[in-house]
């Protein structure tokens, strides 16, 4: 057995009944097995503002007396550098034996993980490994543990946020065909909007919501609205019934008093075909070729609960390899400074293009756009603020070939 076999079985072996408590220790008596040493846990709160250590010591993640930063900010450190490109990094000048690796849940960006390291290539892949392992392990106990939570929270949620967050997938999510990725504020009391996405049979869907409100009324219909529409679909129901059964959903269960505005779409993995329908809401954009391309116009149904009668229609589009799509709530456009001025669409486009042509992964663009749109208006948004993103890559030509880490998936995306 390797050094590295020994570590992996060592982890292993003791992950069945783990709790997040239990993780640091686990993990840093584990790695000295394949020469990592003073292996620290660091999980990305909420916003993605600071990485905060996991020190096993009480609910809250409170100080271990070991003398270890507990919070580290992203935006200027070497953690946070890591954090932002999904790449492996040395440590500091003053720390060259020091390294950082990005945890990731596919695309999905949890924190970081630190280690001594020597830097060869060995030891390399060995830290990358115990990432990977570490996330799993992560993933395995997050939604049970209110530990995790209270970490990766900075101040308190409403209960219309804590409806919202319980309810969406992961903000990211990569394969050798699409990229879909996610930002949603004010993160803390968000309360009407909700995105949605699944992928079956080759065909990727997805789903916007945007609920009258900002309280919990809000948030009990998009869950009712997002519950609706996962209920048909996976029933294999078509885009315009399941707009329709959403609607009954609210009518039967809210009466007309309450609705939300929507964008139902499909995308067709193999083909780049897409098929959408509107209920009120803002058209998605597309970008091509690095340049704003324009709306997808598609005659808007009403809003979904009011009961209207005005029939959904489906509409259809062919992307190109590479093409990009937006889905956006009003909270974005419509943020206004103290002088009342929108950000608008054109800052919004404008934001999205520049922090493209820097190649930055997807995830880290929406970062910091809606940290942009957040500081436009003096860090208070009177409003939710949704942005969904999907780039198709274009057809398969190598079906069973590694499509290889999300670090250079996403580099492919952006370069």
């Amino acid at each position: 057995m390797t050094h590295s076999e020994r570590m992996f079985s060592g982890l292993l072996d003791a992950c069945h009944g783990l709790s997040l408590e239990q993780m640091p220790s686990l993990v840093r008596e584990q790695a000295v097995h394949a020469g990592l040493g003073n292996a620290l846990v660091y999980l990305a709160d909420l916003q993605e503002d600071v990485l905060r250590l996991v020190t096993g010591q009480g609910p809250d993640g409170g100080a271990d007396g070991s003398g270890e930063t507990a919070e580290l900010p992203i935006d200027g450190t070497r953690a946070g550098q890591s954090f932002m490109s999904l790449a492996p990094l040395r440590g500091d000048e003053d720390k060259p034996g020091q390294w950082w690796t990005p945890l990731l849940n596919g695309a999905e960006r949890l924190g970081v993980l630190r280690a001594d390291a020597d830097g060869s290539p060995e030891q390399t892949k060995a830290l990358q490994r115990l990432a990977s392992l570490v996330t799993l392990l992560i993933i395995s106990v997050r939604d049970q543990s209110d530990s995790y939570s209270r970490l990766v929270r900075r101040r308190s949620m409403t209960v219309a946020a804590e409806m919202q967050w319980n309810l969406m997938p992961p903000r990211a999510f990569v394969n050798d065909r699409v990229t879909i990725s996610a930002a949603l504020e004010p993160a803390y009391e968000v309360g009407g909007d909700a995105f949605d996405y699944a992928l079956a049979d080759g065909v990727v869907h997805l789903s916007l919501f945007d609920a009258m409100g900002h309280d919990v009324a809000a948030g009990i219909t998009a869950n009712l609205a997002v519950a609706a529409c996962r209920n048909a679909r996976r029933q294999n129901v078509d885009l315009i019934d399941t707009g329709e059964f959403i609607e009954r959903t609210l009518v039967e269960q809210l009466g007309n008093g309450r609705y939300c505005t929507a964008v139902l779409l499909n995308l067709d993995i193999l083909t780049g075909q897409i098929s959408w329908i509107n209920h009120g809401h803002h058209l998605p954009v597309v970008i091509r070729d690095d340049s704003w391309t324009g709306l997808l116009r598609c005659p808007p149904a009403h809003p979904l609960g009011t009961d209207l009668g005005i029939k959904a229609t489906l509409c259809h589009e062919q992307l190109h390899p590479g093409d990009r799509l937006i889905l956006y709530t009003d909270g974005i456009t419509e943020a206004k400074d103290p002088a009342g001025e929108e950000f608008g669409m054109e800052r919004f486009m404008d934001f999205i293009l520049a922090h493209n042509a820097e190649g930055l992964p997807v995830p880290e663009t929406l970062r910091r756009l809606v940290h942009s749109v957040l500081d436009y208006q003096k860090g208070r948004l009177q409003d939710d603020a949704t942005v969904l993103f999907l780039e198709w890559r274009g057809p398969d030509t190598t079906p069973h070939a590694d499509i290889g880490t999300p670090q250079e998936l996403f580099s492919r995306t952006d370069h």
